[in-house]
């Protein structure tokens, strides 16, 4: 079990996600992005099939500021940073969800406005040089490369991690490898992986996610695509922490398209067992079963945008 440290306060700024609406209104729970500053229509903050989000972490009178992926594209994530105007000087360190193209492509760019030493921490499995998927047509798609060796011009110091690891003075837990234990999480049938010669499943084991503890409310659970589950995530979490309730679950669910719409179902029941007060779908989370949260949660769903601040208060 790993004893993690209490926090006041938690900010999680969506830096890219696949929605853009400059419509939605602002809650308690979630604060978006103006459009205009100065009276004035500002340029408009870009969306794309990727998830980048800025981690802020309170207590005893400090704040910790972590990025957590750098979405797909080398321009989103930096012009959304200017347009928000936020100082890479607060970020202090960054994880990666895992290896696939759509959640660390801005961050050679990131690491390279940055000039003082940052640790970046990653399963040693996103650096794996032959993943691919096989469509039923039997076509092979190969994913792109993240290539350790751009991290050498940059102030990044690589941490290679596969088990739990603790970050931000005690306050954020990055899971390592999550046990897969829940029947119907099954992970991408046709994702293929190549080592040391050998053809075999991509189990996507460098699949991790965030872990912090809000005082006086619960566990607060954050994906990039939870592709070992997103339920495997959160009963991994309360066996790590040793804490069972569970206060917010945020980030990509992977039930989107028809390969994993059938997982809906099961994992709603699940999500209902376990009763998050929060619940913020992102990314790879999927437009029907989103419908179906706010079904099912309707008082439990955030919708998310980029430019949204979710903020998550142990005091209120």
């Amino acid at each position: 079990m790993v004893r993690i440290t209490e926090t006041e306060k938690i900010e999680v700024v969506t830096l890219i996600d696949n929605y853009t609406d400059v419509l939605l209104s602002s809650f308690e729970k979630i604060k978006r992005s103006p459009h205009y500053r100065n009276g004035e229509i500002v340029p408009p903050l870009v969306a794309e099939h990727g998830l980048s989000l800025l981690i802020k972490v309170f207590a005893n009178g400090k704040a910790h500021s972590i990025l957590f992926d750098a979405g797909w594209s080398k321009t989103g994530i930096i012009h959304n940073l200017n347009q928000m105007e936020i100082n890479l000087r607060e970020i202090e360190g960054v994880v990666l969800s895992h290896g696939h193209m759509d959640h660390w492509g801005g961050l050679a760019g990131i690491l390279g406005l940055i000039s003082l030493p940052i640790p970046v921490v990653v399963h040693p499995d996103v650096f794996l040089s032959q993943r691919f998927l096989v469509l039923d047509n039997g076509e092979k798609i190969r994913f792109p490369i993240l290539k350790e060796e751009i991290f050498a011009t940059t102030c990044a110091r690589i941490i290679k991690n596969s088990v739990p690891y603790l970050i931000a003075d005690g306050l954020i837990l990055i899971s390592g490898e999550i046990e897969r234990k829940v029947a119907f999480e099954k992970g991408i049938s046709n994702a293929y992986v190549e080592r040391e010669g050998k053809i075999e499943p991509d189990l996507m084991l460098d699949d991790q996610g965030l872990i912090i503890y809000l005082n006086n409310k619960g566990l607060v659970i954050i994906t990039g695509c939870a592709h070992s589950g997103i339920i495997n995530t959160i009963k991994y979490a309360q066996k790590l922490t040793g804490i069972d309730s569970v206060y917010a679950v945020i980030g990509g669910f992977h039930l989107g398209g028809p390969k994993f719409e059938p997982v809906i179902s099961p994992t709603l029941t699940e999500l209902t067992q376990i009763k998050p007060e929060v619940i913020c779908p992102m990314h790879c989370t999927g437009f029907k079963a989103i419908m179906e949260i706010a079904k099912s949660m309707p008082n439990q769903l955030l919708i998310n945008s980029v430019g949204s601040t979710l903020v998550l208060d142990s005091g209120r």
